[in-house]
């Protein structure tokens, strides 16, 4: 069978696609560093997420982006929560990201995954170490707050169960300086006792730091060497300690912590009724395929939305309004170096033209100077005026004018006595 020949466009297509069907990657969670990033006039969000080994570019649309309750900035640590799917007209794979958290748990984090891997090596967690669950407890020995809600829902869920279970409690101090010490005493406490059959362990949820006592390791160990059988019940469901590593069973809170360790009375009813929670069962898992489907089917209109297509060519307009920008910017400062030379050859111009002006004007000066009349006074000669006339011949004086002489530092007024003509 001939291999078909896609075009650039539709293989690129045909990736998205699969992406977008890809449940995995349609609900990710993310952690890295923040580098690149940029907070577009449009409002998207793009940058890049990245760790010691890969990267990958992120966006954040304005919808998303002006509910965050922080600025992201390069080189913080986050965890980014969203889906991967493909920008079809650059051909590669983006994080479109809907939540972002701060990465906070810092000096606190790295203790406990330190922690963590030197006591995963020496084998504590080891599945071979873990002790199994009495059926039927005689006496429950609980490590807790005697104030605290953890101790209440224990013995409720317990007696509930299965009433007249015995609970005894060891008071301790589950939080702040001493309390890894104190929960430690609890469980040699009870090791020291020959009428416990389990151990239940917790507190309510909290800070990293809050739970921080189940995270030290000498609770680790006191655990591990107990001869008991420990429940570790910290925090709500998504916490977890070095003590939910170490203990034989580690419950999502102290309400399950109680249902693992106490049996149901009504166990034998359970068992009689078996082949109708079986019928139950199937039709409830069948229900629940059919649910799968339909949340397929929704997911698929979702991925055909218009809103989509939308998506992509927002960040498309944002990319085109980028290149007119430096476009027009390259264009302004290249019309701006032309002007400059124009006015530079300019300038050139009227320098050389102003100074050959100036000599040519030296020497027209040089000329009138000579050819002043002043300049011939100053050497004895006088001009002659009548009637504020200057007098060119002898021909325009009579005997008895009065006339005006001109030298060269005054004037004399003269009276014609007489005339006398020359001729040349």
């Amino acid at each position: 069978m001939d291999n078909l020949i896609f075009s650039v466009g539709q293989l690129t297509k045909y990736i998205k696609e699969m992406f977008d069907y890809d449940e995995v990657l349609n609900d990710v969670i993310v952690k890295g560093e923040i580098s690149n990033f940029k907070l577009h006039s449009s409002g998207h969000m793009y940058f890049t997420l990245k760790d010691n080994e890969a990267k990958i570019k992120c966006v954040m649309f304005k919808g998303y982006g002006s509910k965050l309750k922080f600025m992201p900035e390069d080189g913080m640590s986050i965890i980014a929560y969203g889906s991967v799917t493909v920008y079809e007209r650059d051909g590669q794979y983006q994080l479109y990201c809907t939540k972002l958290e701060p990465d906070g748990y810092g000096s606190l984090y790295l203790a406990f995954e330190q922690l963590k891997e030197k006591l995963f090596k020496e084998g504590l967690f080891d599945e071979k170490n873990k002790k199994r669950l009495p059926v039927f407890p005689r006496r429950i020995g609980v490590v807790t707050s005697s104030t605290g809600a953890v101790i209440r829902d224990i013995i409720n869920v317990s007696t509930n169960r299965f009433y007249g279970i015995n609970i005894l409690l060891y008071p301790a101090k589950v939080q702040g300086d001493g309390a890894a010490e104190s929960i430690v005493e609890g469980i040699k406490y009870f090791n020291s006792r020959d009428d416990i059959d389990v151990i239940i362990i917790g507190r309510g949820g909290g800070s990293i730091e809050e739970l921080w006592a189940f995270n030290e390791e000498i609770v680790a160990r006191a655990i591990f060497e107990s001869r008991i059988p420990i429940i570790s019940a910290v925090g709500h469901e998504t916490d977890y300690t070095i003590a939910d590593f170490v203990a034989d069973v580690r419950a999502s809170t102290p309400s399950h912590a109680a249902e693992m360790a106490v049996p149901r009375f009504d166990e034998l009813k359970f068992k009689i009724n078996s082949f109708k929670e079986a019928l139950y069962r199937s039709l409830k898992n069948r229900i629940k395929g059919n649910q799968m489907l339909i949340e397929t089917l929704n997911q698929k209109l979702l991925n055909y939305s218009p809103n989509n297509w939308i998506a992509q060519n927002l960040q498309y307009i944002d990319n085109l309004h980028n290149k007119i920008v430096n476009i027009l910017i390259r264009k302004i400062n290249e019309e701006k170096r032309k002007l400059e030379l124009e006015r530079t050859k300019i300038l050139n111009i009227g320098n050389n033209l102003l100074t050959k002006r100036r000599g040519e004007f030296s020497v027209l000066v040089g000329k009138m100077d000579a050819l002043s009349p002043l300049k011939v006074l100053t050497r004895g000669y006088a001009f002659v005026e009548k009637d504020d006339n200057i007098v060119k011949s002898i021909k325009e004086i009579e005997i008895g004018d009065k006339l005006v002489l001109h030298l060269n530092d005054g004037k004399v007024n003269c009276d014609v006595l007489e005339k006398m003509e020359v001729n040349l």
